[in-house]
């Protein structure tokens, strides 16, 4: 007769629910794959999303359970919201606020392709997909969206709900305020700021702090507008 079991290696994993089924919300179900085909983390349900249309069909595969209220009835479900484009990518911060979870509620999704050494510290809620790297000492807030590609090196700090599009450079000491969207294969100089709820455009080359609300693009990267921020964010 073998050890005993311990209860730990019986016990299913905890479920896990998309807020969102757009294309982040499909990348995010793949890296749980990724993590699930390495050791069982979570049992993936689905989707939730208040577009009516989707309630009751399959997104790559998974269920969409129904709106956002659909979650009540999953009290032990952790939680990731998925949301976020250029267009509007102040959702994320909003549906979180709308949610009101307690902070265990949110599950942290990081794809085993990523390279995170034991300096590098990343919050509740965020999302690290395939191919990241951070090199040391790299903070990643809380419901952060990283997608493929990027390169964080040391002493970088990424704010809460900011979103590194793919491919995103970012030299050392560079802080990205809360809420910016520094968009596709965009670099950044070393000891810059990109400050909360900008947003740089894709390919963008940022050598000058960039203030909070402001649009950049071009190379240099240059002003070109105001972002009118919503009400409720802050």
């Amino acid at each position: 007769m073998g050890p005993p079991t311990s209860p730990a290696a019986t016990r299913p994993p905890p479920e896990l629910v998309l807020v969102g089924a757009g294309g982040f919300a499909r990348e995010t179900a793949e890296a749980v794959r990724a993590v699930n085909a390495r050791a069982p983390t979570w049992e993936l349900l689905g989707f939730v999303d208040d577009d009516p249309r989707l309630g009751g069909t399959r997104v790559d595969g998974l269920p969409v359970l129904g709106p956002l209220t659909e979650l009540r009835q999953l009290p032990h479900a952790q939680v990731v919201v998925c949301t976020g484009h250029p267009g509007n990518y102040f959702s994320r911060k909003l549906l979180v606020g709308r949610l009101a979870l307690a902070p265990e509620r949110f599950a942290t999704v990081v794809h085993p392709t990523s390279v995170l050494p034991p300096a590098v510290r990343v919050g509740g809620g965020s999302v690290l997909l395939a191919g990241v790297v951070a090199t040391t000492a790299v903070s990643i807030g809380a419901h952060v969206a990283v997608m493929p590609g990027v390169v964080l090196t040391h002493d970088d700090v990424v704010e809460d709900y900011a979103t590194l599009a793919a491919g995103v450079r970012l030299a050392g000491g560079v802080r990205v305020g809360q809420g910016a969207y520094v968009g596709a294969g965009v670099l950044v100089r070393e000891r810059r700021t990109v400050g909360a709820w900008s947003l740089v455009g894709m390919g963008a080359v940022v050598l000058d702090d960039v203030p909070p609300a402001e649009v950049r693009a071009g190379v240099p990267a240059r002003r070109l507008r105001s972002v009118d921020v919503p009400p409720g964010i802050s």
